[in-house]
């Protein structure tokens, strides 16, 4: 059988390299493009990445969570007035004494991988990429985006599969800097995807994801922001 894979796909920088790395391996009719709604300030990214499906010629799903967060009061999502911080993941760690940042939404990539799986296996696909990277794991800032919960979910969903489905995180251990510099080489249209957590028209150049966003593309001699 051939391989066919799932892309877990917010539109942003990460996971566009991501879904730019898995066409370029198993071609774009074996791959299906998956993107979340869940109740996010920065409804944007869902634009980008209808933009970015389209440019790649690849399927996209949608699917809506946003009820399963309706208990949370992260101030990434619309129903919070909790403001989103408005410095760098670094500094937000100082203040939280070991436990993830503000922008953390309780489980969030736990609940995608498992309906991305369901959606995977219905689809004939027999893997599941998603764009977890060290630089948001790192000081227990997004504990969703460890190795170690990414093994986790890997044995969970292969085993709950029957031995059918597996999880990839290529960037798991490799920075910002690093993606971008192989989305560099794929030739991603970087100008099309949406990082920044704020749900405005424009980039608010002050949040943790844009200060990353804008260092990573400085690294790498991009200048779109």
């Amino acid at each position: 059988m051939r391989d066919r894979a799932l892309v877990l796909f917010s539109g942003g920088v990460d996971s566009t390299t991501c879904l730019a790395m898995v066409v370029d391996k198993y071609g774009k009719d074996n791959v299906v493009a998956l993107s979340v709604s869940y109740g996010q300030k920065h409804a944007n990214e869902l634009n980008s990445a209808k933009k970015l499906a389209e440019y790649y010629g690849v399927e996209h799903l949608y699917i809506d969570l946003a009820p399963l967060f309706s208990y949370s009061d992260c101030s990434l999502l619309q129903h919070s007035d909790q403001e989103i911080p408005k410095e760098s993941y670094d500094e937000q760690l100082k203040k939280t004494d070991g436990a993830p940042v503000d922008t953390y939404v309780p489980f969030r990539n736990g609940l995608f991988l498992a309906s991305a799986a369901s959606i995977a296996l219905s689809k004939d696909c027999n893997v599941i990429f998603y764009g977890a990277h060290h630089d948001d794991a790192a000081g227990n800032a997004y504990p969703d985006c460890s190795v170690e919960f990414n093994n986790a979910m890997n044995t969970a969903i292969f085993e709950g599969s029957g031995k059918q489905l597996r999880v990839e995180a290529p960037f798991v251990t490799k920075n910002k800097k690093e993606i971008v510099a192989l989305g560099k080489k794929l030739g991603v249209p970087y100008q099309l995807t949406w990082s920044c957590y704020e749900g405005g028209d424009k980039p608010c150049g002050k949040c943790a994801t844009c200060i990353d966003r804008k260092a990573a593309f400085a690294a790498n001699g991009i200048d779109l922001d």
